[in-house]
């Protein structure tokens, strides 16, 4: 099962889809175009079924094989939407809408799911059902939650489920994964100090806000450095602060600190969200100040199956050959989690080559992936699902 020769005649066909994508990015659940674009293809291909408004604005097409005997349900993922950025390209196909950019490559998976989808639907040769997912919202909607909470994992009866996402600095057409946390679990916090303001040649008759707050910060990095097992990784970020003045003689009332938590263990993350309150609160007493913490849970830990890996493994050794199966994990979030919540499965890195960053304004899909990862998609479907 090496890169599939149909993917390199497929290739002038699934790049122009993509590029269309990018020259046309759109943010969150905001994806109309693009949706109504990949059902309108989907359909074009000769799916069984394609239903559209999933999870608010996600697409589902299903593709039966020659044969549905084994009663098994495959489902493949990607994201659709794109970021709030300036695009700094300079490419030819450079987004059409000014502050917006595909700058994570959702224009590439979309294309490459795709790609995937139309090579089944003309081949079909697995047994079994393959489910198409095309989810809106990744970068911070929470997309893959919502398409969960829609009963898309009951309603086709989807009984595992593999993702992929492009990766600068892999080179291209080389893979990575790893079992268990492959990504963070990402939660958010905003503090609020109260104090008592005024005359800042008069500090003395003051509750310094400014003083708890930077106190509170120089705390919170006591959590991963004195609380949590070293050999267990967490981050905590403290990146915004904003008082209620701004002038260079008042001492503010109030005070206002935003952050993020990162974390790959359930009961560190309980641990965390409990240790900032305490920290907070017992920082801002000692001070005589009040203060208040809002703690959101954010995306899961995306955890890999140990046996799903070892399939998305054996089928990237297939396609490429230049697997790294023990990739070190990452302290981003990824909401494709949801659906690994729900059902066994496994998510992949696909090299995107020695590009800028993903989230970076000169970044960039490179279409040199897409035979490998179009290949990969199918290739799981025809692996889990052989042909009778």
């Amino acid at each position: 099962m090496p890169v599939k020769n149909r993917f390199a005649e497929l290739l002038p066909e699934i790049t122009a889809w993509r590029r269309d994508f990018h020259e046309h990015p759109e943010l969150l659940f905001d994806v109309h175009r693009t949706a109504a674009r990949v059902a309108e293809l989907l359909r074009a291909f000769g799916c069984d079924e394609v239903v559209e408004g999933i999870g608010r604005t996600g697409v589902v097409g299903v593709i039966k094989g020659r044969n549905t005997g084994s009663g098994r349900v495959v489902g493949l993922r990607a994201d659709m939407d794109a970021l709030p950025i300036r695009e700094q390209t300079g490419v030819p196909y450079a987004s059409k809408t000014p502050g917006k950019m595909h700058a994570c490559g959702h224009d590439g998976h979309t294309a490459m799911l795709l790609g995937a989808a139309k090579y089944l639907c003309e081949t079909r040769n697995f047994d079994g059902t393959t489910v198409v997912i095309f989810q809106p919202a990744e970068e911070g909607g929470g997309g893959g939650r919502e398409m969960v909470a829609d009963g898309m994992m009951d309603r086709w009866g989807i009984q595992e489920v593999y993702g992929m996402h492009n990766m600068p600095g892999i080179p291209v057409g080389h893979f990575a994964i790893r079992p268990g946390a492959l990504m963070a679990a990402a939660d958010q916090f905003e503090v609020t100090v109260t104090g008592k303001g005024g005359h800042a040649a008069k500090p003395h008759d003051c509750i310094d806000t400014t003083l708890v707050a930077a106190q509170i910060i120089v705390a919170m990095q006591s959590i991963a450095s004195r609380n949590v097992d070293p050999l267990k990784q967490v981050v905590v970020s403290v990146c915004t602060f904003e008082t209620d003045s701004t002038a260079h003689n008042v001492i503010p009332q109030v005070v206002k600190m935003k952050g993020t938590v990162r974390t790959m263990d359930h009961a560190v993350q309980d641990f965390v969200e409990r240790r900032i309150s305490e920290l907070v609160s017992g920082v801002a007493l000692a001070f005589g100040a009040t203060a208040h913490v809002d703690y959101a849970r954010g995306y899961p830990v995306t955890l890999n199956a140990a046996e799903n890996t070892r399939y998305a493994v054996e089928v990237a050794r297939a396609v490429s050959g230049q697997v790294d199966d023990n990739t070190a994990p990452l302290m981003g979030a990824e909401d494709f989690s949801f659906m690994l919540n729900e059902r066994p499965g496994a998510y992949i890195f696909v090299g995107n080559g020695d590009t800028a960053m993903v989230h970076h304004p000169a970044y960039n899909f490179d279409d040199d992936v897409i035979p490998f990862g179009a290949s990969w998609y199918a290739g799981m479907v025809e692996a889990r699902m052989p042909a009778a």
